[in-house]
């Protein structure tokens, strides 16, 4: 009980926090306060929209301002669709590393508290496909090496929509 009432209060922090800094980066990017009337006025305060915003303290509601002219956008979601990108890069590499489906959608769930079905995840991947077989496929004939160190790994890969365990072949050329 204790920690979830030190999680509401994060919360309610982080949502006051975010949502007054993106007020004030309103009133920099119009170069007027409310009600403020200036000849360097670039637009009009034009309301505002909800917005879930997942942190590490959970998911925040935030209220997003807008413009009349509709060019503002807030610096406070930039950082937001860097981590985006770097959970999708994280899912790709979990998938091409053998992680079933099922199970990539449980990772994410755990690390973000999101849910992502194991469809979105399949369709991602299928982007992927094609630079994977290209990269495993192509040719190494054509430098020579004077030594030549062996082994053998058996790991976990995705092969027609399951996951096998398959000898990997390692071969270092010096």
């Amino acid at each position: 009980i204790e920690y979830s009432v030190k999680d509401d209060v994060s919360k309610n922090i982080l949502t006051t926090v975010f949502n007054q800094l993106m007020e004030n980066q309103r009133t920099e990017y119009i170069q007027a306060k409310e009600y403020e009337r200036t000849e360097n006025r670039q637009s009009q305060r034009n309301g505002y929209y909800e917005r879930s915003f997942t942190t590490r303290v959970g998911t925040l509601e935030l209220k997003v301002p807008r413009t009349r002219d509709g060019h503002f956008s807030p610096t406070v979601f930039e950082r937001y669709q860097r981590n985006e990108k770097a959970l999708m890069a994280s899912m790709l590499e979990m998938y091409v590393s053998g992680v079933s489906t099922r199970k990539v959608s449980k990772i994410v769930e755990e690390l973000c508290g999101k849910s992502v079905s194991k469809s979105f995840v399949s369709s991602l991947t299928e982007q992927l496909e094609p630079m994977v077989n290209e990269w495993q496929n192509r040719l190494l004939s054509e430098k020579n090496y004077p030594y030549l160190m062996t082994d053998v790994l058996y790991i976990k890969v995705r092969e027609e929509n399951r996951v096998l365990s398959k000898s990997c072949h390692i071969a270092i050329g010096i």
